[in-house]
């Protein structure tokens, strides 16, 4: 008998695919052909051969796959080498193996049958086709009605008025039997009728008793609910006016610790403000900040100036000076040319410039700002 046995998964992920089913009644393939089924009707049928369900060679070997997916390395190495050394077994065999002699010159080795009864042989193989035609199936003729067989015999017999039962003796005592009973089945009902009446009392009573327990155990623990909403009640509010006047003591004595704090704070924290200049002058702001600019942007202007204009008195004087010197060197030649005497070589003059050039010559230059503060000190 076959069993049914779960899969269990490896692993590994890998495991043979096994197939079984459960034992079941073979249908028996009916001998006629159903009436109101077609002609062409295609029977479900599979070929054993191709199921790959099925088991190849012997059913007693065992048939597992590897632990893992991959082949082992080395088993395919090994497998190689038994493969090579099994084609060089052959190879050897095959040039071991005697061989018929060469053919003589003139002749050929041609392939001759030595077998005990001789066949032709034909490039082509004769054919021959066949035809044949299977009956068809019959039409299933009507179910026969079903007469069960007889399983007894037929027997007949004879029997006359007072054989089996008389009445009048007999009903007697089944009479009193029934009446016996009926009375007796009353009685029973009616005490059974009286006992659940007694019940049903018994059980209303403990009812009513069971109800005002109830009621008084409701009551009971709806004043034993409402003593401790009330105990919550007052033991929230205490302990809120504890949070209260806790929190009452920590301001005040952080208002304390901030007032003694900031007592000598403030004006040090005002101080150095000051000093770093955020607390500041408006007026003093406004001349440090518009007209000091302006200021010195019109004494360097005016300074560029003044230093323009003596640069150009500088150069004219300049000018007028090597011209001089130009003059007096042409009267000196001419001189020497009309004393006709090679004079003595005279040394460059050195004489003191005139009172006109003096004056005219540019003062020490000065820096941008000593000339601001000279320009800021005239009474100009």
């Amino acid at each position: 008998m076959t069993t049914v046995l779960p899969q269990q998964k490896e692993q590994h992920g890998g495991g043979t695919y096994t197939f079984s089913s459960r034992p079941r009644a073979v249908q028996q393939r009916k001998k006629y052909r159903d009436a109101g089924q077609g002609q062409d009707s295609a029977a479900l049928y599979g070929n054993i051969m191709y199921d790959r369900r099925i088991v190849r060679g012997n059913t007693y070997a065992q048939h597992t796959l590897p632990a893992t997916a991959q082949p082992d390395p080395i088993e395919i190495q090994r497998q190689q080498e038994a493969r090579r050394r099994a084609i060089a077994r052959k190879r050897a065999k095959e040039q071991l193996r005697p061989r018929s002699p060469e053919a003589v010159e003139g002749r050929k080795h041609i392939d001759v049958q030595t077998e005990l009864y001789l066949e032709e042989l034909t490039d082509r193989v004769e054919e021959a086709d066949v035809e044949t035609q299977t009956d068809t199936f019959l039409d299933r003729p009507p179910s026969p009605l079903f007469i069960p067989a007889k399983t007894g015999k037929d027997v007949a017999t004879q029997i006359y008025e007072g054989d089996l039962f008389d009445f009048d003796i007999e009903v007697k005592p089944i009479l009193e039997v029934l009446v016996g009973k009926t009375i007796e089945q009353a009685l029973l009902e009616v005490m059974e009728e009286e006992e659940l009446a007694n019940l049903r009392a018994q059980q209303r009573e403990f009812e009513e008793l069971r109800n005002a327990e109830l009621v008084e155990t409701q009551r009971l623990e709806e004043q034993e609910r409402r003593h401790r909403e009330e105990k919550e009640r007052r033991m929230k509010q205490q302990r809120e006016v504890l949070r209260k006047e806790k929190e009452t003591a920590e301001k005040i004595a952080a208002r304390a610790f901030a007032q003694s704090y900031l007592a000598d704070l403030i004006p040090s924290v005002f101080g150095t403000l000051a000093d770093n200049g955020y607390f500041f002058d408006p007026v003093e702001r406004d001349v440090e900040s518009g007209f000091m600019p302006w200021l010195m942007e019109t004494v360097e202007k005016a300074i560029d100036k003044s230093v323009l204009g003596r640069t150009m008195v500088d150069v004219l004087i300049r000018e007028v000076v090597a011209q001089r010197m130009e003059s007096f060197e042409a009267l000196q030649r001419s001189i020497q040319e009309m004393s006709g005497g090679a004079a003595p070589v005279a040394k460059p003059l050195e004489m003191e410039a005139p009172s006109f050039i003096a004056e005219a010559a540019p003062p020490p230059e000065e820096t941008p700002a000593e000339a601001a503060a000279g320009y800021i000190g005239s009474p100009y």
